[in-house]
């Protein structure tokens, strides 16, 4: 029988996966699992254990990380995520890893109220991968996405790079604590009972997985 209120969350990120599982009558249960190119082969047991594969129909709603991360990680949990809520029937909702990361540190730093946060990520050669983030109590959670990930190559100025007013901080997956955002903001969507289709939710990649 279906759990209206039960969510279950995938990140993949990072080289870690991370999985969380939540529903009205229980605390979130939270795992990470440092798979980094296994994630191909243990993704389906990772999630059997916390939900084993003949639960899956008592999902309530899904939420997932679309990135930036790996091509071939991020790639599999949104897939694994759409094909679960379209058999389903359920509602899915997908939200940058970098805002995940913008949630935690206004939650910790309240001097960043009415600042303009830039997280950044160096790639070796090729720029830097940066989102900007603030805060709004209009959007969902309370951090609104000005900016979505992409990657500015070298030379290319951007708004983050220390030339203006804007903050700026380097990216950190933290693979349970961004896991339990997920849940946060999927618990949020239920909440406003938000329609969450899963066609819009695809994998964010800034940078092409055949460039050299």
């Amino acid at each position: 029988m279906r759990d209206p209120s039960l969510l279950l969350a995938l990140h993949s990120s990072s080289e870690t996966l991370g999985v969380g599982l939540q529903s009205a009558s229980a605390a979130p249960e939270l795992a990470a699992f440092p798979l980094g190119r296994q994630l191909s082969n243990d993704l389906l047991p990772c999630v059997e254990e916390l939900l084993p594969a003949e639960q899956w129909p008592r999902l309530g709603r899904i939420v997932v990380a679309t990135g930036p991360g790996g091509f071939t990680g991020t790639r599999l949990t949104v897939v694994l995520a759409r094909t679960l809520a379209q058999q389903l029937t359920i509602p899915l909702h997908g939200f940058s890893s970098f805002l995940l990361m913008a949630r935690r540190r206004w939650a910790v730093e309240p001097w960043l109220e009415g600042q303009r946060l830039w997280l950044q990520q160096p790639l070796p050669r090729r720029g830097v991968v940066a989102g900007a983030y603030a805060r709004d109590p209009k959007a969902l959670g309370g951090v609104v996405e000005v900016q979505e990930p992409r990657l500015f190559r070298p030379g290319e100025t951007w708004p983050g790079d220390g030339s203006g007013p804007d903050l700026r901080a380097d990216a950190e997956v933290q693979p349970e604590a961004d896991v339990l955002q997920l849940l946060e903001l999927g618990s949020l969507a239920a909440s406003l009972d938000l329609a969450g289709p899963w066609e819009p939710v695809l994998p964010l990649y800034p940078t092409s997985p055949v460039e050299s």
